[in-house]
């Protein structure tokens, strides 16, 4: 096992898992994610905590996540290139990490003309792929993108 999580320990097990999805609000309202967790604890494996979903400003998928830990559920914290480069990706994974949050799907994310700032502009310094490798290094090999320790 690489992460000890609960989903990771239902998939290597070849269970079937089961999860679901979870919206953070667009607000600081930690009340409303503590809300949504209590509502599908027990009836999932994990949650995956969107990250700014159809690119419309939300609470991150980070607090989010710690804030759906403390009410039980796993969370599966989504991370997307979109709205970071390497480093604030790298420093998030850390973040996460540090909080106890042990599950992260990679994303490439939704164009940002789709959401409430459409003016915006998209990092994508990185694709979902080449983020996935990036985590993959830095879990496995303890190193950062850049190949430093």
């Amino acid at each position: 096992m690489k992460s000890g999580s609960r989903l990771e320990r239902i998939l290597t097990s070849g269970e079937f898992a089961v999860t679901g999805e979870l919206g953070p609000p667009k607000n600081g309202n930690a009340e409303l994610v503590r809300e949504k967790a209590r509502l599908l604890k027990g009836s999932v494996d994990a949650v995956n905590i969107t990250d700014c979903q159809t690119a419309i400003v939300r609470m991150s998928s980070i607090s989010a996540g710690l804030l759906t830990l403390a009410e039980g559920v796993e969370p599966v914290i989504q991370m997307t290139c979109r709205d970071r480069n390497r480093i604030g990706m790298q420093s998030d994974i850390l973040g996460a990490a540090a909080l106890g949050l042990k599950n992260l799907l990679c994303l490439t994310g939704d164009h940002q003309k789709f959401g409430n700032h459409p003016g915006s502009k998209g990092v994508f310094d990185m694709d979902s792929i080449q983020l996935l490798g990036m985590v993959k290094t830095m879990r496995d090999e303890k190193k950062f993108q850049c190949g430093e320790a």
